[in-house]
């Protein structure tokens, strides 16, 4: 599996509870903040859910 980089680059301020608890999960929670996960299938799933409020690079 390969790792990519996501990084949180909009606030959850007025998102839905269900975005708000989906950034907490993946680590993140803070603007400018980054973290490297594996590429799995649930993670490919949450990052699409909250695609607008995040950026996605490879690691």
């Amino acid at each position: 599996m390969s790792a990519i980089k996501i990084t949180q680059i909009r606030s959850t301020i007025k998102r839905p509870q269900n975005q708000k608890d989906t950034i907490k999960a993946l680590g993140l929670g803070k603007i400018n903040k980054s973290v490297v996960k594996e590429l799995t299938p649930q993670i490919e799933g949450m990052v699409r859910k909250v695609h607008h409020l995040v950026e996605i690079s490879e690691a």
